[in-house]
């Protein structure tokens, strides 16, 4: 029912890795870029990072910038977010989200489809 599903949240110890899938199983959202975006308790929706879909420009937020990584597969109409070197504050529910234009943007309000989310969790 959902434009985009995102999977593989999840409990890791800090210093650890988790990679999250983002799907668009109508593959209804041909040429539009994605984007990954976090929410923590109590905070603001944050830009985790974006990336083209007809190229491989990929954009990264400063605080996980060298620590997370966005690739995708066109074939599959996937996108992927690994996280390496995982912190407390990195503790979030993780949303895929996709934009028209297909290049990217740092803003929110320019993506007009979401995920439902997805929790990751970093604990000792």
């Amino acid at each position: 029912q959902a434009q985009l599903v995102e999977s593989g949240g999840g409990l890791v110890q800090p210093g650890g890795s988790l990679s999250l899938s983002c799907a668009n199983p109508g593959r209804t959202l041909s040429d539009y870029s994605r984007g990954w975006f976090r929410q923590a308790p109590g905070k603001e929706r944050e830009l985790v990072g974006y990336i083209s879909w007809r190229g491989t420009a990929t954009y990264y937020a400063d605080s996980v910038k060298g620590r997370f990584f966005i690739s995708k597969d066109n074939a599959k109409n996937t996108v992927f977010l690994q996280m390496n070197n995982l912190k407390y504050e990195d503790t979030a529910v993780y949303y895929c989200a996709a934009e028209s234009s297909g290049l990217g943007s740092k803003w929110s309000e320019d993506y007009a489809y979401w995920g439902q989310g997805t929790q990751v969790t970093v604990s000792s």
